[in-house]
């Protein structure tokens, strides 16, 4: 495990202050906010610890309502809404200098049998073969906004092996394409066997590209090329079978509508032998710098 990846574990390591009240510190982002990422998963887990540990994440539903500060603390106060038979049902909020920052919504369940079909794996090249970010960004280097934007980059990817299969927005700007994109993920590193974390960690790494297809059908290059101002809006997820963070993932991401400001990706996000894993949609705000 890198250095890299054990900070972001720490990162996730959230402080409880009280019984259902917890404490969470931030990293430096590649913008000058708090990662959605980050917030959401850090909130995830705030739910997670107040669950029995027979009870695992099947959904989550969010709102970015502020940026946030990555110098300050961020508390996050969960509500136990529902503790059913099968299912538990957990709502939180997180505050930074007296206001709400995110609000999410999740939901647990217990394991049970039932009736399985799953949309098919789509056709990508094997992960091994395509460049890591260190391999990769420096090419594109010239294009972005200032020096330390490639700096940025590198760091915001380095606990997790993000490897694009087609080029990245920022290396096709001026020509505008498919709304589609892939990208294979894992962290760098093994981790422990704790179902939560792996969630978690699925949850921080959704937010980094989904956007992505927006931009491609635009021929925009996003924040790291300065033609484009966004943040997230809306996150939800849906978890539908067991997965590892730190085995390869291929996300699947498209964008099948942009207007009014705002972009909408979808995605998928699956095994390395075929399993559809995860389900995300994610709404955020995609604007042309006036």
């Amino acid at each position: 495990m890198n250095q890299a990846l054990e900070s972001l574990l720490d990162l996730l390591d959230l402080e409880r202050i009280e019984q259902d009240i917890f404490r969470g510190l931030s990293h430096s982002s590649v913008v000058p906010r708090v990662f959605g990422g980050q917030v959401a998963a850090q909130a995830l887990v705030a739910a997670g610890r107040t669950v029995p540990d027979d009870r695992t994440a099947h959904s989550l539903h969010a709102y970015f309502l502020r940026p946030g500060d990555p110098g300050a603390p961020i508390v996050y106060t969960v509500d136990r809404i529902r503790d059913g038979r099968s299912f538990t049902t957990r709502r939180v909020v997180a505050v930074q200098h007296g206001q709400p920052v995110f609000h999410l919504s999740a939901s647990f369940q217990t394991y049970e049998e039932g009736m399985e079909h799953q949309a098919v794996m789509p056709q990508a090249p094997d992960p091994e073969t395509l460049p890591t970010a260190a391999e990769m960004l420096p090419r594109y280097a010239d294009r972005f906004v200032d020096a330390g934007t490639l700096d940025r980059l590198l760091e915001a990817r380095a606990a997790v092996d993000l490897r694009y299969v087609d080029a990245p927005p920022f290396a096709s700007v001026g020509t505008p394409g498919e709304p589609r994109s892939q990208v294979w993920f894992r962290t760098n590193g093994k981790l422990a066997d704790d179902p939560l974390l792996h969630v978690c960690l699925a949850t921080y790494v959704s937010d980094m590209t989904l956007l992505d297809s927006v931009l491609l059908a635009h021929g925009r290059g996003g924040w790291a090329t300065g033609d484009i101002v966004g943040a997230s809006l809306d996150h939800a997820m849906w978890f539908h079978r067991p997965f590892r963070a730190d085995e390869w993932l291929l996300y699947d991401q498209e964008s099948p509508s942009s207007s009014g400001g705002r972009g909408l990706g979808q995605a998928r996000i699956y095994t390395q032998d075929g399993q559809l894993a995860v389900t995300v949609i994610q709404e955020g705000v995609v604007r042309v710098p006036r």
